[in-house]
């Protein structure tokens, strides 16, 4: 049986009379307590490492320094109660952090192995969020599954790596990645918080806050190298589909089932579509059809590549984006246009990062940005008038790249349509692909379908214009 709750269909067993119904309420408030916990710690955690930081700075200040020259007896009495307060068990516990003599503190920590109280907190509150997720996804339960995320929670790397073996041999690959996913930010959080390296703490610090990291969580590396790895200025030639394409394109119509057969028809070797459409209402209108990665190379000539995924998750202006600009300004699309940016995965980051540009948003009016399996939620479109659609399997790993699974407390603006939903596609990649999307919305969520093409009524109308262009890095 499905049950829909706040845009999200969630399947339950069918009732079997009132002692089953009451047992199984009491899951679903456990998950919740959970979570409400896990704020709550999380809060704690990020407090009590902005206090360590305060009182760290506050003993290195130049203003501490002449004090202390001042008056020597109240400035070693002050730093004896400092020095406590940040290393005794029964304050921060080694919770030094911020400017160099902190940070130096910090690391000295993280290599041998200290737990400060802002570490033990975090941890807990990584674990509740874990244990509220396995109640809607009992995979996670499992033994083999519990097994791997309790030797994470207690930051027994080898043991890690033993139950994840474990798992993959019964399972395979795709199905353990799979079982995994629902909690994958909470696993690489973890991982970062309590290994010995001291330079990738801030990815598990901005997951732990609900915020989108900026570093890779296994060396700490900023986002800004991708800038060196995906430095392409872009490019956009026209280009004619071939009759695979040309056949699909024949019938398709305003509908978000036939956008996403479309995109799927698109591929992910380069290729987009931009379509223009005489509206019902007498206007012209256009839609921008945007694929997703190509997984065969980490990077290949075209923007749509495993290098500009991770640009896209974390940076605005790559050479997708710089590309797909290329190809508006080369159709001639005048100043003012309505525009709709339908994309799937990486082309839906990509989608929102267009309406991300101030520049773009202000020269055209960009009424609808709909994504389609991508991990958006941390970005917001520059004009507040352009309605975000956001449809999620929740089988599908790649839209919890974003910081916001299924364990997060942090929501999306009220403003947005988020559509999310268990289907039978359990697998990644399979739960991925665009045809396992429509398949579901022409299915059992035909009412997912209609809400949405509800929202795009305005491009009902004839297609007068298809033309696909093919994107290069340069």
């Amino acid at each position: 049986m499905s049950q829909v709750v706040d845009g999200t269909t969630r399947h339950v067993p069918a009732q079997q009379g009132s002692e089953d119904a009451g047992r199984s309420a009491p899951a679903r408030t456990d998950a919740e307590l959970l979570i409400a916990a896990s704020i709550l710690l999380a809060d704690a955690a990020l407090t009590a490492k902005q206090a360590g930081a305060e009182l760290t700075g506050a003993l290195s200040s130049l203003r501490f320094g002449w004090e202390a020259l001042r008056r020597p007896g109240w400035a070693l009495g002050t730093a004896v109660s400092c020095a406590k307060a940040l290393t005794s068990p029964a304050g921060l516990g080694f919770g030094a952090n911020g400017g160099l003599f902190g940070e130096l503190a910090r690391m000295a920590g993280s290599m041998t192995y200290r737990r400060p109280a802002k570490v033990a907190m975090a941890v807990d509150a990584f674990a509740m969020r874990i244990r509220a997720v396995a109640v809607e996804h009992p995979n996670l339960d499992s033994p083999l599954a519990r097994r791997l995320t309790d030797a994470m929670v207690a930051g027994n790397r080898l043991e890690a790596l033993r139950a994840m073996y474990a798992l993959v041999e019964r399972l395979g690959v795709t199905r353990a990645l799979t079982t995994v996913s629902p909690v994958i930010m909470e696993l690489l959080a973890l991982s970062g918080l309590l290994d010995e390296n001291p330079v990738n703490d801030d990815f598990s610090w901005v997951t732990l806050a609900g915020g989108v990291p900026t570093t890779d969580p296994f060396l700490g590396l900023p986002s800004s190298l991708l800038g060196y790895l995906n430095p392409g200025p872009g490019r956009a030639e026209r280009a004619e589909p071939d009759s695979i394409l040309a056949r699909v394109l024949e019938t398709s119509r305003n509908d978000i089932v036939s956008y996403v057969n479309d995109i799927g028809a698109l591929g992910n070797h380069g290729l987009v579509l931009l379509r223009r459409v005489a509206c019902a209402d007498g206007q012209q209108r256009h839609v921008l059809l945007l694929p997703g990665t190509s997984f065969g190379l980490l990077s290949n000539s075209t923007p749509q590549d495993l290098v500009g995924a991770f640009d896209g998750l974390l940076r605005t202006d790559t050479t997708y984006t710089r590309a797909v600009k290329r190809l508006i300004l080369r159709s001639g699309l005048p100043a003012g246009a309505e525009l709709m940016i339908v994309g799937h995965s990486l082309g839906g980051l990509t989608a929102m990062n267009l309406a991300m540009d101030v520049d773009l948003a202000s020269t055209y009016r960009i009424t609808h940005v709909i994504t389609v399996g991508s991990p958006i939620d941390g970005k917001r479109p520059a004009d507040h008038t352009t309605q975000v659609i956001s449809l999620v399997n929740k089988h599908d790993v790649i839209p919890m790249l974003d910081g916001r699974g299924p364990a997060s407390p942090n929501d999306i603006p009220d403003s947005w349509v988020e559509l999310a939903w268990l289907d039978e596609s359990y697998d990644y990649p399979l739960s991925h692909a665009p045809q396992a999307y429509s398949d579901t919305l022409r299915g059992e969520l035909t009412t997912y379908r209609e809400q949405v093409n509800k929202l795009i009524t305005a491009y009902d109308g004839e297609v007068v214009a298809n033309q696909p262009y093919m994107l290069r890095d340069k």
